[in-house]
Order: structure tokens, then C-alpha cells, then sequence
């Protein structure tokens, strides 16, 4: 493999719900396929350990950042060696305070954390939002976290590109009602940003009433799909070439044309 170049998998699955040993088991073996087809970052869907409709049992699911699901990702990246990236519920330090959180582990344990900002409908009752944006740095990667819903949302893909990021990723529960924006914004997401893209989405239906797209991408920072899943359960994987970041962000100038004073000065209208 190329120096700038970096082998990744998304992981796209139906969970079970409330049943961490189940889920972790199902993920077990398809990280291990992906891994034996040489990817070195592999991605889940959001609270893929847990499901997703699992509001009622919030508090006895959350976990802190030394909990099970952690050191379970982390044994699982040292035997394979990659690494990992999903998200749990967090149990904060503060009783009673959640975060839906994304995490980056590798061999030697958690590297990086992230608490969704932008929390999707009835999120906004079992969670609270994060308040930071950080790049974690692995490798020849700068990678940016966002959940889910926050692909709708410019501003935190472009701070995170502002912040050295050239991998944004983002391990999602996406509904399928409206994976017509799921197709627009993950790519708009990689475009703009001159960023390759990782979103890593769940199937099936919970609860009889929400319905998961599927259809997780691999994009390229000119936007095009480098590899796509449909709605079955997948694995896909695509090799980086981390040097077409740079060529593009020639390309096409968004980063050297944006003129950051004015869109501070705008933003600090609203606050």
C-alpha cells in the first residue's frame, strides 16, 4: 500500500434491540471480514451495540468511556490491528446526563470522543448536546466526527476541515423517509470540504414505525461514491488515496477562497 493511500470499511447492519451481546457479536464478525480484506478503519452505525429505539432503557444501556463496549473495541483493534469507530450512549460524570457519542479506538485504547451537537427530534429529550469540536489524528489521518443528522449541517464539516481534517466520518442511524437528503448532503459534505467521506449507516425497521435508509457511502473529496451499499446488510470498502485531498482543494478552492472574518461576523449575529 502507497504511503498516502489507506484502506477503510463501512459496516452496515441490523441491530437488536436492547442486546449488547447479540450486536457485539453480529459487529464481531463482520469487522473481521472486513479486516481480512485488508481495511484498516472500519465504521459502525450509531449505537450499534444497543439499537437505536432504545429510549426507555436509556440510563441501564449508557455506559461511560470506560465501559464494556470500549474495551471490547479495544480488544477487538488489538487483535485485528485497526481501527474502530462507533458510537454509544455516554454516561456522563453528572447522574442522569447522556450523550449519544461517537468514539475512535485503536490498539491502544480510546483516542478520541465526540458528543453529537446537533440532536435529531425526540434525541433532544434523551441526550444532551456536546459542545466541542476536535480532530483526532492517526496515522496519515486527520479524522472529524459528526453523527447522523449533523451531515445535514455545514458548519461543523467545515470547522473540523479548518482544524486539519482531511477524513470526516459518520456513524448514523439515518431514517429512510428521508435518505433523499442522505444522498445530498454526504456528498455535498466531501465537495465542499475537499474531504474524503465515511457514513456508515444502519438497516432494518424498530418498533414497527423507524425505518433505517441504508445505503452507506465511501465519497471522495470531488464527491464521487467510491463504493455504496444498498439496504441489506454490507460491508464496503474503498482504498484513500489521500493525496487527491490536496489536488482537489486546488481544484476547486473553496478552503483558500473562504473568507472567514465575514462568516464569523455573520454567525455572531445570531448569538
Amino acid at each position: 500500500m502507497k504511503k498516502d493511500t489507506f484502506k477503510v470499511a463501512a459496516i452496515q447492519m441490523n441491530c437488536v434491540l436492547g442486546n449488547k451481546e447479540k450486536n457485539l457479536n453480529k459487529a464481531y464478525s463482520l469487522i473481521t471480514e472486513a479486516a481480512s480484506n485488508e481495511a484498516k478503519l472500519i465504521v459502525l452505525p450509531e449505537l450499534f451495540s444497543t439499537g437505536y429505539r432504545v429510549e426507555e432503557n436509556d440510563l441501564e444501556l449508557s455506559e461511560k468511556l470506560s465501559g464494556d463496549t470500549i474495551d471490547w473495541m479495544e480488544n477487538v483493534a488489538k487483535e485485528l490491528d485497526i481501527i474502530l469507530v462507533s458510537c454509544i450512549t455516554e454516561e456522563s460524570i453528572v447522574d442522569g446526563v447522556l450523550y449519544d457519542t461517537a468514539l475512535i479506538v485503536d490498539k491502544s485504547g480510546l483516542q478520541s470522543s465526540y458528543r453529537k451537537i446537533y440532536l435529531w427530534d425526540q434525541e433532544n429529550v434523551r441526550f444532551t448536546k456536546g459542545q466541542n469540536y476536535q480532530i483526532c489524528s492517526i496515522e496519515n489521518l486527520n479524522i472529524g466526527l459528526q453523527i447522523c443528522y449533523e451531515v445535514g449541517f455545514p458548519e461543523g464539516a467545515r470547522i473540523l476541515t479548518l482544524q486539519g481534517a482531511n477524513l470526516l466520518i459518520y456513524p448514523s442511524a439515518f431514517g429512510n423517509a428521508r435518505l433523499y437528503a442522505w444522498d445530498i448532503a454526504t456528498r455535498a459534505r466531501a465537495l465542499e470540504n475537499g474531504c474524503f467521506v465515511i457514513a456508515a449507516n444502519r438497516i432494518g425497521t424498530e418498533k414497527n414505525e423507524t425505518t433505517f435508509g441504508g445505503h452507506s457511502r465511501i465519497i471522495d473529496p470531488t464527491g464521487k461514491i467510491l463504493s455504496e451499499a444498498l439496504d441489506d446488510e454490507q460491508i464496503i470498502i474503498a482504498e484513500l488515496d489521500l493525496s487527491l485531498v490536496r489536488k482537489q482543494r486546488r481544484t476547486i478552492p473553496y478552503l483558500r477562497d473562504l473568507n472567514i472574518p465575514l462568516v464569523i461576523n455573520e454567525l455572531s449575529k445570531f448569538e
